[in-house]
Formats: C-alpha cells, sequence, structure tokens
C-alpha cells in the first residue's frame, strides 16, 4: 500500500509539473491590466488601434468596483458583450491616456551648453541647439495621486520627473535611457539624470530589478542591462561619489538578477561556462500588444501557445522586438510563431554584462572595499574568457549568438556581433580591426545611410531595412576604439553617414524618429507592430554624443559615403592631408 501511495504522489508532482509548464504565471496580478476577462474581451474587440492605449487608461474607480460592473455586464450578455456597450463601460470606467502625467520642464536645462560650440558645421550646430530644446518637449512628471491610488494605474509611480522616449511611449524605458542620459549630460542636465538614475535604483529597490518600462504589464521582464554604466556616466560627469557609495548595493542586486534568473551553462568539450540570456518564463499574451499575441498563437497547436508567449517576451527583454534573430534556427525562420528567443546566448546581453563586472571591479576599488572590487574583477575575467570561447570567431572576426538548440553560432550579420568593442569587452586589442575586416566581408561598409539592423527582410522592425541609433552607437564608437587610423576613420565615416540620413530626415519633416529606413535614402522606419514613433529619446541622445565627438568634422552636405574597402585608403589620405592644413 505505501507504495501505491508513493506511485500516486509521483504522479500528482508530475502533474503539477507538467501542468505549471502549461499554465505559466501572468505578467502581474492585476485582473484589468494584465490577465482575465476583461482585457481580453477589451483587446479582442479591438476597439483602439494600438492594444497598448487600452492598458495604459487609468481607473475611474476602485478596480473592485470596475470588476463587479463588468462581471454583471459580461454575464449579462453571456460573456459576449457588444461593442456599443463595451464602448460605454470603458467610458464609464475609465480614463483617458496620459492623464496620469503632466508636462515638465526640467530645471536644470539651460540655453547654448558648451558642447554646441564644438560643431563647425553652422546647420548642424543649429538643428544640435533644436535637440537641445526637444528635452522641455519629452519631459514627464508623474501626478501625486498614482501614488495616492496605485490600484487604479499601469502606471508605475515615479519619485523623480524623467525624459520619455516619445510617441506612443508615455512612461520611461529602461535601455533607452542610457542613451538619453548620455545626451542630457552634453546638455548639462546633471541632475535630471540623478532623478532618472534614482528612479531606476528605486525599481530595483522595489521589484530586485529594473523593468522593461515604468508600467504594471511590464515588471516580469527587464531589458538590456545598463544601469550600471548609466551610474558611471553621471558620477564622471558629476564626481558624486557618495551617490555611488549610497548606491553601490542596489546596482549589485540589479546583477544578481540577471546572474540568478537569467543564467545558462554553456559546454565546450571539457569545459563549463557560465553565461545569460533573455528569459521570462510569464505566460499569456503581452498585455500591451494582447490582440496580436493571442492571433497569432491560434496559429499553434494550443499546447504551444504558452511557450510563444513566453519567447514574445523574451523577445521584448532583449529590446529587439522583434527580430529574425530570434527566428533564426526554427522550424519557420520567417515567421514570428517561429520565435526562440530563450535558447540563445546573445552577444549583446553578455557583452553589457561584462561591461557592468568591470565597472562595479573600478566603483568598488575606488570606494575602498577590496574584497567586492576582487569579487567582480573574477566575474569580469570568467565573462571574458567565456565570450571567448563561446561566442567569438577568430576567422571572421567577430562575436555571434549561440544557439543552445542547436549547438552552434548564428553566423548572421547584425551589429549586436560588435558589442565587445563598444563595451571594452576584449584582451587583444587586435579585434577592432579584425571588425572592420568583417565589416568589410559582410559588404556592411557599401550601406550609405546607417547600419542596417540585419540583413533579413522579414517585416519586423529590428531587420532591414531599418537601423537603430543604439546599433549605430555600438559599431561607430566599437571602431572607434582602434589605434589604427583608417578604423577610425572608418568610424568617423559611418558617424557622418548617419548623422546626414538624421539630418536630412529632420529637414524634410521637422521631426525625429526612433528607427530610420536606410534601403531608399534615408527615410522614417516601418515594420513591426505600431507606426514608427515620433519623438526620439534615443536618437537624439546617439545625434547629440556623435556631433560632440566628431563636431569639427561632420557636415551637413548631400553626399554620403560609400566605404568600399578601395575608398577607404582615399579617405583616410584626405583626411591626414586636412589634419596638416593650418586651422
Amino acid at each position: 500500500m505505501p507504495g501505491r501511495i508513493w506511485e500516486l504522489c509521483l504522479l500528482l508532482l508530475l502533474g503539477l509539473v507538467l501542468g505549471s509548464q502549461e499554465a505559466l504565471p501572468p505578467p502581474c496580478e492585476s485582473q484589468i491590466y494584465c490577465h482575465g476577462e476583461l482585457l481580453h474581451q477589451v483587446q479582442m474587440a479591438k476597439l483602439y488601434q494600438d492594444d497598448k492605449q487600452f492598458v495604459d487608461m487609468p481607473l475611474a474607480s476602485a478596480p473592485e468596483q470596475v470588476l463587479q460592473r463588468f462581471k454583471e455586464l459580461a454575464n449579462a450578455h453571456n460573456h459576449s458583450i457588444p461593442q456599443q456597450q463595451l464602448q460605454g463601460f470603458l467610458k464609464e470606467h475609465f480614463q483617458a491616456t496620459g492623464q496620469e502625467l503632466q508636462p515638465w520642464t526640467p530645471e536644470d536645462w539651460k540655453d547654448s551648453p558648451r558642447f554646441l560650440q564644438k560643431i563647425s558645421d553652422l546647420k548642424l550646430r543649429a538643428w544640435a541647439g533644436q535637440l537641445h530644446q526637444l528635452w522641455k518637449k519629452l519631459g514627464k512628471k508623474v501626478k501625486p495621486e498614482v501614488l495616492r491610488h496605485p490600484e487604479r494605474f499601469s502606471l508605475i509611480y515615479s519619485q523623480h520627473p524623467f525624459i520619455v522616449p516619445g510617441g506612443r511611449f508615455l512612461e520611461f524605458y529602461y535601455w533607452d535611457s542610457y542613451w538619453v542620459m548620455e545626451g542630457l549630460l552634453l546638455s548639462e542636465m546633471p541632475e535630471t539624470v540623478k532623478g532618472m538614475l534614482q528612479n531606476f535604483l528605486d525599481l530595483v529597490q522595489v521589484y530586485g530589478h529594473v523593468p522593461n518600462g515604468a508600467r504594471v504589464y511590464y515588471l516580469q521582464r527587464s531589458q538590456p542591462p545598463l544601469l550600471t554604466l548609466m551610474m558611471d556616466r553621471y558620477v564622471t560627469h558629476t564626481n558624486d561619489v557618495a551617490f555611488l557609495r549610497d548606491n553601490i548595493g542596489t546596482l549589485a542586486l540589479e546583477l544578481d538578477f540577471w546572474t540568478e534568473n537569467r543564467n545558462i551553462s554553456v559546454s565546450l568539450g571539457e569545459k563549463s561556462y557560465v553565461l545569460n540570456r533573455y528569459y521570462v518564463p510569464y505566460g499569456g499574451p503581452r498585455p500591451e500588444s494582447y490582440s496580436k499575441d493571442a492571433e497569432l498563437a491560434d496559429t499553434l497547436p494550443e499546447g504551444d501557445r504558452e511557450t510563444l508567449w513566453a519567447e514574445l517576451k523574451a523577445g521584448a527583454e532583449s529590446g529587439w522586438d522583434f527580430s529574425s534573430r530570434w527566428l533564426v534556427g526554427g522550424p519557420k525562420p520567417n515567421l514570428l510563431s517561429s520565435i526562440r528567443t530563450s535558447k540563445f546566448v546573445p552577444v549583446d546581453l553578455n557583452a553589457f554584462l561584462c561591461q557592468a563586472e568591470k565597472l562595479m571591479s573600478k566603483f568598488y576599488t575606488s570606494l575602498g572595499n577590496d574584497s567586492q572590487a576582487t569579487k567582480y574583477r573574477n566575474l569580469w575575467e570568467q565573462r571574458l574568457a567565456a565570450l571567448k570561447a563561446i561566442l567569438w570567431d577568430e576567422e571572421k572576426g567577430a562575436w555571434f549568438d549561440y544557439d543552445l538548440e542547436n549547438g552552434k553560432k548564428n553566423q548572421e550579420f547584425y551589429p549586436s556581433n560588435l558589442a565587445p568593442l563598444w563595451a571594452g569587452c576584449f584582451s587583444d586589442p587586435g579585434v577592432v580591426d579584425k571588425a572592420l575586416k568583417y565589416l568589410e566581408d559582410s559588404k556592411i561598409l557599401t550601406y550609405q545611410y546607417g547600419i542596417p539592423t540585419s540583413l533579413q527582410k522579414t517585416g519586423q522592425q529590428w531587420d532591414f531595412p531599418n537601423a537603430w541609433a543604439p546599433l549605430q552607437d555600438l559599431v561607430i564608437r566599437g571602431l572607434a576604439k582602434s589605434p589604427s587610423p583608417r578604423t577610425q576613420e572608418v568610424a568617423f565615416q559611418l558617424a557622418q553617414n548617419w548623422i546626414r540620413t538624421n539630418f536630412d530626415v529632420y529637414s524634410q519633416k521637422s521631426a525625429m524618429y526612433e528607427k530610420y529606413d536606410i534601403s531608399n535614402g534615408g527615410q522614417p522606419g516601418g515594420g513591426g507592430e505600431y507606426e514608427v514613433q515620433e519623438g526620439f529619446g534615443w536618437t537624439n541622445g546617439v545625434v547629440l554624443m556623435l556631433l560632440d565627438l566628431y563636431g569639427d568634422r561632420l557636415s551637413s552636405g548631400t553626399q554620403t559615403a560609400f566605404l568600399e574597402p578601395h575608398c577607404l585608403a582615399a579617405a583616410l589620405l584626405l583626411g591626414l592631408l586636412l589634419s596638416f592644413l593650418p586651422q
């Protein structure tokens, strides 16, 4: 008899395990903003052009009352509420999006920051001045009622005001904010940066990590981990060591989240290496893209749907939502339903963590904590060795995402393949020039309006023909680390191409965009789940950084550079000749 009981217990446990695989927990507890019948009925009725609009709408009364009224309405219509009644219900119980935020002009904004004087081209200087003005347009502050009644909002309360990306993105986002902060520091706005940093640190204190963005439906996924780098840029600019000392433990807590929840062991021969991946084991459609995720899942067998939704969330965590990068190696690599984000060890994620570990070692050394400094130096060295062993390809001269299921590197081109250059996560200085050869061999230098996100045309927004500002930065500042004048000249020419694309589009449309189509002259980008957005935080930040870096050489003129190998020598020679001319 005891044996029979054990069998039943084992079967019960097995059932629980299998059941947990089928029904993953929702992205948050809210039965309005994260899961449940109300969310399902509203989003599947497609009352709004963008699913995000509904989940950003504040409640007009307590959530219990709203759910009770909805239950009554659903019962009255046998759980199939006519569209008109549903619209009436929303009008009565919800407020318009954006009600919980108020415009905010940063108190440390001032006219004419010093870096503008470094820009020789007068048209580019005037443009940079206009981008500097945009910080006032993108400033937001959370109203106090969000603190008093957090249950009525999907927005997470932030004590300090912040800069948003723009367009449909009314809240702040994690990795976007790094490039925003770089721009703000050039605009001499360190207090704004400190407030944004404090908001992120507060989130880590409450949730143990930085969520994707400041909404409850983003809580269970993060984004590329750049918090430690943000702190480094702020402290380097201000020398505010007291702020670093007060918050170093919180920075360590954030890195612990990645090492404990997103780690994966990869074996090569006799050795095992620990690296990291994007991984979000939470179920249901993403609330902000609910109908799209639900309809995509309808194309799959029911048993595969939770896995799909978890992989879509992991793709969103990567910041690359979505890309052929996460589809390759799947059964149908052109279809989003084949997404397998968590099955890759990504180059950029591990480069960002490598950089963070090195910075933490530096921070602890400066604060006199030798044991913690040694701990992070060892972690950095271990990751450096893992990147070289698992992701680096000596023959091609670049790093590549590692496909865990297929046991091989994904050798497609993405700008992220050079992220370790940008992050300073390499030990051999010669890799920078090998990376230049990789770009030449991949024909990337023939694109004259910007570096493409991939060479695959899938209709996803993180694929060809789109180019994104942060990815230009990864390559340009990565190559600029080379001691070789030739490689440095390529970095400059790539910067020149990107500046001209952004400037030309701004000249035509008086707007900055989140992404650009580089296939037929520079145009606002397309593809993906929503229309291209104006604003735009990180695009502005990268432009200001490049104007600061190369302001004495950049031109607003119309000729964009093709960087064929035979042209590089001519470009380099011209650059050298110009350097000898009297200034």
